[in-house]
């Protein structure tokens, strides 16, 4: 069996990064997170948060999760 094709969902701080990952996880929704370390989110600021990937089917449906936690 093949892994589903993942899309970026969106970076995000940490503390809402998982209680998305939560609510993904309950709604049966694969996905995974690129969290960087101290000395990476000194050297880019492109690297502030957690960037969280979901399987691209359920996109639609996790950018809802999105906007349910962080309002946007």
């Amino acid at each position: 069996m093949t892994a589903p094709r993942t899309v970026q969902l969106g970076q995000f701080v940490d503390e809402n990064a998982d209680l998305i990952g939560e609510r993904l996880t309950a709604a049966g929704i694969q996905h995974w997170g690129k969290r960087s370390g101290g000395l990476t989110r000194w050297l880019s600021a492109a690297d502030w948060g957690t960037r969280i990937f979901v399987e691209e089917a359920r996109l639609e449906e996790a950018r809802l999760i999105v906007r349910d936690i962080v309002g946007e």
